[in-house]
């Protein structure tokens, strides 16, 4: 049995547990071994379950002790665990300091490290001023909308034999890249790629030097790519390529009317039933956009006096789920991911190093939101998870049945119910805040993160 343990605590939210097994136990762990073993083992010149324990220990001694240690300690860790408060986390396995040696005429004392969950001293969050930029939706802003509405709803038909490619237009062309000699290099072509001119959808950015070619025209080009080229496997290059235009398609645009308006959706009557709808949506990203700033700027003030020590497994395990999404985004596995990073000229540890702080924010800010969350007592109950099941099927225009099928798994409902609770702590937050007005901005610098 376990006669004592002590908790002492080291940097990064990690403690030094020592624990201390009366020898008697371990004595009494130790025969019980032996007697399983002679129950069991064979060993030439005995009948099986008659082996004397001298012989046992004379055979396999050390190896006996090293096996009874692991057990003893492995229980006591188990026995410690069920009532301590400073539980290892999940992903940190308990590492043992110095092995001990097992003597039977001594207690066993041994002592482990691991980490904890961080201690959280959440630093000043009433009576922040923050800052928010100053934006509202402009006619620019709906007029750039409707836009998107033609073009989604344009008609795209060939264009006459012998026109020339224009900005807009949809092109089919084949490329390939050419050495020095003016070659195909293998591996470089493409057939029947489709972009719209203009756009700049296209890995080597040819729009501006497909303008003015016809269909079944060939052309060579040549581009510099500047280093700080989006594209790392282009920066800082010269590429020849060979462009073949075997399409071209142009758009027609419909008039922008109330039969444009039924067009897109029958819940529209007229062109002024759609614009004021697109507006809404505008604002309602807009709001969303300027709350978010004030969320991120409140919390950055908060972090500035929060005291929490990241354990180092906790960062190790949150940029290594990082790794894994950004495998899933490129619809690869983590070896080839590593060759995609390698090819662009960066490490695996380099690019840890350059996420480690973005994930040490994050961490931090989770930490702020549950501890604050938990001190005012936050708590969704199952009347405001109906009302926002309610705003959702209002906002996807489906039955309320249709959403709460959606959410029917219990893991499903903790999501949401997280995600309500998070919502009414920022309300919260914000709410002890002091806005202060910022600079003006403009409504698309603002969603694309420009300005």
């Amino acid at each position: 049995m376990v006669l004592s343990k002590e908790i002492a605590r080291l940097e990064h939210s990690s403690v030094m547990l020592t624990v201390t097994v009366g020898k008697d136990d371990v004595r009494a762990q130790y025969d019980e071994m032996i007697k399983s073993y002679a129950k069991s083992i064979q060993i030439k010149g005995f009948r099986k379950g008659m082996v004397p324990r001298e012989v046992l220990e004379r055979k396999f001694g050390e190896s006996l002790k090293g096996e009874v240690l692991g057990r003893v300690m492995e229980n006591s860790l188990q026995e410690v665990f069920e009532t301590l408060e400073e539980k290892p986390l999940p992903y940190s396995t308990p590492s043992v300091k110095d092995e001990p040696v097992l003597d039977f005429s001594k207690d066993l004392v041994f002592s482990v490290s691991y980490d904890v969950f961080p201690e959280v001293k959440v630093g000043t969050w009433k009576g922040l001023e923050i800052e928010a930029p100053v934006v509202s939706v402009e006619d620019a802003d709906l007029d750039r909308e409707l836009e998107q509405v033609r073009d989604r709803n344009a008609v795209v038909m060939d264009k006459n034999d012998g026109a020339k490619v224009a900005k807009n237009d949809v092109v089919t062309v084949n490329y390939c890249e050419l050495d020095e000699g003016a070659l195909v290099i293998p591996g470089t072509e493409r057939q029947d790629f489709v972009f719209t001119v203009g756009t700049g959808l296209n890995v080597y950015k040819i729009d501006d030097e497909v303008v003015g070619m016809k269909k079944d025209q060939s052309k060579d080009i040549e581009k510099s790519y500047p280093a700080d080229f989006a594209d790392a496997d282009l920066a800082g290059k010269n590429k020849k390529l060979r462009v073949t235009v075997t399409a071209v398609k142009e758009k027609k645009l419909p008039a922008l009317d109330d039969d444009l308006a039924q067009d897109v959706s029958e819940k529209y009557k007229t062109l002024a039933d759609l614009k004021a709808d697109l507006k809404a949506g505008l604002e309602k990203n807009l709001d969303a956009k300027l709350r978010e700033i004030k969320v991120n700027a409140l919390l950055e003030k908060v972090l500035e006096t929060t005291v929490v020590e990241l354990p180092e497994s906790m960062i190790r395990i949150e940029l290594e789920s990082r790794w894994r999404t950004l495998a899933r985004r490129f619809n690869a596995s983590p070896e080839q991911l590593l060759g995609i990073v390698e090819s662009s000229g960066k490490t695996f540890d380099g690019l840890m190093a350059e996420w480690r702080p973005d994930v040490g924010k994050a961490l931090k800010a989770r930490f702020v939101v549950e501890r604050i969350g938990k001190d005012l007592a936050v708590e969704i109950g199952d009347g405001e998870l109906e009302k926002e099941f309610e705003a959702m099927a209002a906002s996807m225009s489906v039955s309320v049945d249709e959403v709460k099928k959606h959410y029917e798994r219990e893991d499903m409902k903790d999501y949401l119910r997280d995600d309500l609770k998070e919502r009414r702590i920022f309300d919260l937050l914000l709410a002890e805040a002091k806005l202060k007005k910022g600079k003006k901005a403009k409504y698309l610098d603002l969603v694309s993160n420009n300005g």
